[in-house]
């Protein structure tokens, strides 16, 4: 048997005489199995977290918008008509939008109204989709708005309600508000109360009759793509510079790129708790290195090799740390299971958007993680493998 598996086995064991080298390790071994197992599951976390918000902002925000870019552009039914076709496989859903102020009896709140194609649109949003399902629009002035607004004029289906303008019509010798009343057929659940408490959405038809706009002038163009961040690059080379394309992911860029920074700082943090566990791996080595000094000047002086000796401590050093990897990792992976099979955490969905935990870890943070610990093991199981080599062989043996 060769010397460095027998001496990795030989200090792997419980020595009665030196107990809190072994308890060292122990507590080395737990620290790195707890550290990684609570990164891993931060980390997903995070990432469900993120993942979340961004279906739900969105499926609400769409991926594409086309909106004029200088004051005397107007978005068109004929560029609608040239996107179509020179994109055919996009999915397009034109609109017009306004801010109004709700009406029905003493209760005023604001919201936003967009007027689309019914069908269109839900092409593209699968929330309207479903609030639409089994429902008829026939009305001339109907409108689907969200959860939150129902609730707070208790809606019900057939009621009418006033909604005015911030635009203006000539009465007299002055300027009043646009009223108009609406039939209220269904709402959304967008899982985004901003949303829910805001949007409303009725016919494109009824909106322009509305603000009195023309026929096939729109406020932009919706468009639903499979993958816009590259798409969104072959229409900006398409439509001319008085027209701009923004991505869902630019109108939310502060919110993203927060989170992004918050994900990076708790990876940090939580790395750091890998590390101070890891000094229980250098102060167990080290424990033993100077238990073991008679031990390893007799056999440096029977032949046995610096590098022997080095790579001894170094393995098991790896040894302590990479099972502590393991069952970190393990843990990690059986917390995240039972944390998605099981609704142990509960979480307010006004605030979060779903009442259940969301959890997503990607193939690259997982990787990231048990590199970044291995990494921390193997600079920790170093330093007192090479301190191991560097006893005065005589002077051990006269002194010890």
């Amino acid at each position: 048997m060769s010397l460095v598996p027998y001496l990795v086995k030989k200090y792997l064991r419980f020595d009665k005489s030196q107990p809190f080298i072994t308890i060292s390790a122990i507590l080395a071994f737990l620290g790195v199995s707890i550290g990684l197992m609570v990164l891993i599951i931060a980390m997903a976390i995070m990432n469900g977290t993120s993942k979340e918000f961004k279906e739900k902002i969105s499926t609400m925000s769409y991926p594409i918008t086309i909106l004029p870019a200088t004051a005397d552009a107007t978005v068109n039914h004929y560029v609608l008509d040239a996107l179509q076709a020179k994109f055919p496989d996009f999915k397009y859903s034109p609109y017009i939008n306004s801010q109004v102020i709700m009406k029905k009896g003493k209760k005023m709140e604001g919201a936003m109204i967009f007027g689309v194609d019914f069908k269109q649109e839900s092409e593209i949003n699968k929330i309207i989709k479903k609030a639409l399902e089994g429902r008829k629009i026939t009305d001339k002035f109907p409108m689907i708005t969200g959860d939150g607004i129902g609730a707070t004029f208790d809606l019900q289906e057939g009621n009418k309600t006033t909604l005015i303008f911030t635009e203006s019509q000539p009465s007299g010798f002055s300027l009043i508000p646009i009223m108009k009343r609406f039939t209220y057929r269904g709402d959304f659940k967008s899982g985004m109360q901003a949303y829910d408490n805001a949007y409303i959405y009725t016919t494109i038809g009824a909106l322009s009759k509305v603000l009195k706009l023309d026929k096939g002038v729109y406020d932009g163009i919706h468009i639903s793509t499979e993958n816009p961040i590259e798409d969104i690059k072959k229409i900006r080379e398409f439509i001319p510079p008085y027209y701009a394309a923004i991505g869902w992911w630019q109108q939310n860029g502060s919110l993203f790129s927060a989170m992004e920074v918050e994900k990076r700082a708790l990876f940090l943090v939580l790395m750091l708790i890998i590390l101070v566990a890891s000094l229980n791996i250098i102060s167990s080595l080290l424990m033993t290195v100077m238990n073991r000094r008679r031990e390893i000047a007799l056999l440096l002086s029977l032949g046995a090799t610096k590098k022997e000796i080095k790579n001894a401590f170094f393995t098991l050093g790896t040894v302590i740390g990479g099972a502590g990897v393991l069952f970190g990792t393990f843990l990690g992976l059986f917390g995240i299971f039972i944390l998605g099979k099981f609704d142990i955490v509960e979480l307010p969905a006004d605030v979060y958007g779903t009442s259940k935990l969301p959890l997503d870890l990607s193939t690259g943070d997982f990787v990231s993680i048990v590199l970044g610990a291995i990494v921390i093991v193997l600079f920790s199981s170093f330093y007192p493998a090479k301190k191991a080599t560097d006893i005065d062989v005589l002077a051990t043996l006269r002194n010890e």
